[in-house]
């Protein structure tokens, strides 16, 4: 009866995933169309703080509860999965654009901001309140930063497909489509867990695998379905965003709540999120301007490798 009630908790995860992604991508696009904002600060902004709820919500709990020590591993799991996994596996299904302002300021930015993160962490073992109000003055910056480009780029006016729903429709499928995402991606990792206990995988096991697939679903979803639609803009722009809003306002709050933990261990997969980073930005630095086929299934071997360290450390 529990396989039985997992393995439907799994299926019912994945329709709403699938459903809430299609959603707030009509949504999202629809807004960035009616507004004239870009659709790329879309995806620096509302989807990829929407997308990254699961790891905020974990990280924030966890630190009000006295956990803290969760939000590094939470957060730099995560960033390499979006980039390794998420990017990758998206980029083998359709090749994704990127824009000039991405491969040179967004995903540079991203490599100096971990950087950053590993430099507070290395020194003293621990991300402080005062280490933590350096990651919002940052993180305050990045949002100006979006500021000045919706100001300064505006997309192209609605399509017909784009102007189907009204302004209402298309903010309730925002919000909608973001709660789907959320809750099918809890309901995806109970089942997932539920699933792997009754075939006696470890909890160790599971938390490398499952749950941490589990608290990306909603980036892969977000990221395929906009690809495939060709909004590569939010495609990429989710996942650079998630990994800057994982670091600055993730581990940022949490920090201001209580010292956040940074073990020794932590160093090499830090690395490893920035060495991840750098390989993306090498991979859409060609004529064409593409994250394709050939550099995301590279990515996917490598989080193959990184997880294959992971099981022998």
């Amino acid at each position: 009866m529990e396989l039985f009630l997992a393995v439907v908790s799994l299926l019912a995860g994945f329709v709403l995933l699938v459903k809430g992604a299609d959603f707030f991508v009509d949504g999202a696009v629809g807004i960035a169309a009616r507004f004239g904002i870009p659709q790329l600060v879309i995806g620096l902004t509302i989807a990829a703080m929407g997308t990254s709820a699961p790891e905020a919500a974990v990280s924030i709990t966890s630190a009000l509860k006295g956990s803290a020590g969760i939000t590094v591993g939470n957060v730099v799991g995560s960033n390499i999965m979006n980039i390794l996994v998420i990017l990758g596996l998206t980029s083998v299904i359709t090749p994704i654009a990127v824009k000039k302002s991405t491969r040179n300021i967004e995903i540079p930015g991203m490599i100096a901001i971990t950087i950053l993160f590993l430099l507070l962490g290395y020194t003293g073992g621990e991300i402080v309140r005062f280490e933590g109000i350096i990651l919002w003055v940052v993180f305050i910056g990045y949002l100006l930063y979006l500021l000045w480009i919706a100001k300064h780029n505006k997309d192209e006016e609605e399509t017909e497909s784009e102007r189907k729903w009204g302004l209402p429709v298309q903010l309730i499928a925002i919000v909608g489509g973001i709660a789907a995402i959320v809750i099918g991606s809890d309901l995806a990792v109970d089942g997932a867990t539920e699933i792997a206990k009754v075939f006696g995988m470890s909890d160790r096991i599971i938390g490398l695998t499952i749950v941490a697939l589990g608290t990306s679903l909603p980036e892969l979803v977000t990221s395929v379905t906009a690809a495939r639609r060709g909004k590569a803009d939010i495609a990429i722009g989710n996942i650079v965003g998630s990994n800057i809003f994982n670091i600055l306002f993730v581990a940022g709050t949490t920090a201001l709540i209580t010292p956040v933990v940074f073990a020794r261990n932590f160093i090499i997969d830090t690395i490893i999120a920035i060495a991840a980073a750098v390989l993306l930005l090498v991979c859409v630095c060609n004529k064409d301007m593409k994250l394709k086929r050939a550099g995301g299934s590279v990515m996917l071997v490598g989080y193959l490798g990184y997880l294959a360290y992971l099981l022998m450390a």
